[in-house]
């Protein structure tokens, strides 16, 4: 448990930081005039994933993993079955 709460706050880290570049980079280094409500919603954004998170590890058994949908168990699935025999019959 303590090892999905270190990287659950390591992703959130993580996150802040891309969305904090990612500001920082449109407003000061291409020049885009960003609105400040824009930022909040931004923010908001945020920490609604954040809150998401917090709920599925707490309720998800205490195990925090952010995964590929396209690793080789999920091909069973309903979209991702169809995005593999799409891509099988294009190879």
């Amino acid at each position: 448990m303590l090892t999905s709460i270190i990287t659950f706050l390591i992703y959130i880290c993580l996150l802040a930081i891309v969305i904090y570049l990612v500001i920082w980079v449109l407003r000061d280094i291409v020049g885009l005039p960003i609105p400040e409500k824009v930022i909040q919603i931004l923010w908001v954004i945020v920490a609604l994933i954040a809150i998401l998170w917090l709920v599925q590890m707490v309720l998800g058994g205490g195990s925090f993993k952010l995964s590929s949908p396209f690793r080789s168990e999920a091909f069973g699935s309903g979209v991702f079955a169809a995005l593999s025999t799409a891509a099988t019959i294009y190879l």
